[in-house]
């Protein structure tokens, strides 16, 4: 059976953008975060990340780096009941300074290839599904893939989705009770 997702960015939208992230002792999570994580399972929609990773390219950290970070930001979600379904990360840029990762690549956003290739492994619903980022890129993504981008610019990421999801009618479908108690949340 199919069911749509919630696509996130990561630096910016789960944790604070502080510059290249991949130590897990210096990612502060946004305000919300791991709780929206939560609110999005248990509304039965698969919790996608999709993020692009250039400091690997730049030479900053390895993607063993970007994967140690996702194991751990996995098992810390897992500790409050939350789950990330599937991460997916893009290391390469046009002017890497590694050479290896030095290439124009449709699995960085702007480009949708992150997210087709987990709609290609996973059941997914499109046509209920969203994307949730802090930059332009990552709307342009969203709409290059055929789903409905949303800008997170910082506050409550719980508050956030829940006022996202109450839009598209997602969430509260079968509980307008809840639905009536959150519509007045702004993001």
């Amino acid at each position: 059976m199919k069911r749509p997702a919630v696509f996130l960015d990561r630096d910016g939208v789960l944790n604070e953008d502080t510059g290249y992230v991949f130590d897990p002792a210096k990612l502060k999570w946004i305000e919300g975060a791991q709780a929206a994580v939560k609110a999005i399972n248990e509304a039965g929609y698969f919790a996608f990340v999709v993020t692009n990773q250039s400091g690997v390219a730049r030479g900053l950290y390895g993607e063993t780096d970007v994967q140690a970070l996702h194991i751990w930001m996995a098992n810390e979600l897992a500790k409050m009941g939350a789950r990330i379904d599937g991460f997916e990360y893009c290391p390469d840029h046009p002017e890497a300074i590694v050479e290896r990762y030095r290439r124009v690549n449709g699995r960085r956003k702007p480009g949708p290839g992150m997210i087709d290739d987990l709609v290609a492994r996973h059941n997914v619903d499109l046509s209920g599904s969203i994307l949730i980022g802090d930059k332009e890129t990552d709307v342009a993504a969203a709409r290059a893939a055929g789903i409905k981008g949303y800008l997170f610019l910082g506050g409550n990421l719980l508050t956030f989705v829940t006022s996202v999801l109450v839009e598209n009618a997602v969430l509260f479908r079968n509980r307008p009770s809840e639905c009536d108690q959150t519509r007045n949340i702004a993001p």
